[in-house]
């Protein structure tokens, strides 16, 4: 078993990062629950609500136990139900996988680490302040910074542009994708494969 596994052959717990209701589905700070939404179709099944306060759905993926977690709760909130599913279903640190939008990573990029600090996203602010630490895997979805002086807070909550929209079914798959070979052939093999694109 590779040092670099999330998880160490125990489940993993793979959480999206969005903004609960319609209005935000689209947006670029949502981009978390479509790859988890192509992770749930790919385990074969539906999120249920959960008393954690997020949505979850259990099964297999890559060979690996898994438990998908979306928060209900928005953003900045994220750390309660994503810590509480942990909790719930006895993950460690070490077996979280947070999949969020990355505004330092240009649009069609995928960065995948092991802690770090948040670069001022506040979903991961949310976690790692309820977790207690910075040592949880994160799966990096490049949406890119904001043209001209717009307020980096305000891009990330606007859809994803015309261009944009018709290569994102491709990134979300490849996020999954990436998603995917972390569980199972670790970090720095990932890392490997998909850093270059």
């Amino acid at each position: 078993m590779t040092e670099d596994l999330p998880g160490a052959g125990e489940l993993v717990l793979l959480a999206g990062l969005g903004n609960p209701g319609p209005q935000y589905a689209g947006n670029r700070h949502n981009v978390g629950f479509m790859v988890l939404d192509e992770l749930a179709a790919r385990v074969g099944g539906k999120f249920k609500a959960h008393k954690t306060g997020g949505e979850v759905l259990e099964g297999r993926l890559a060979g690996r136990r898994v438990v998908l977690v979306k928060p209900r709760s928005y953003m900045n909130l994220s750390g309660g139900p994503v810590v509480g599913a942990a909790r719930f279903y006895k993950v460690e640190p070490s077996g979280i996988v947070v999949v969020h939008d990355e505004l330092d990573v240009d649009f069609g990029a995928l960065k995948l680490k092991l802690g770090g600090g948040d670069n001022g996203h506040n979903g991961l602010r949310s976690i790692t302040k309820s977790l207690g630490t910075r040592d949880y895997y994160r799966v990096r979805f490049g949406i890119g910074r904001p043209p001209g002086r717009q307020d980096p807070a305000d891009f990330v909550l606007k859809d994803f542009s015309t261009v944009e929209r018709k290569e994102l079914p491709l990134e979300v798959d490849r996020c999954a994708d990436a998603t995917e070979a972390l569980i199972s052939t670790g970090l720095a093999a990932a890392q490997n494969t998909f850093h270059a694109g």
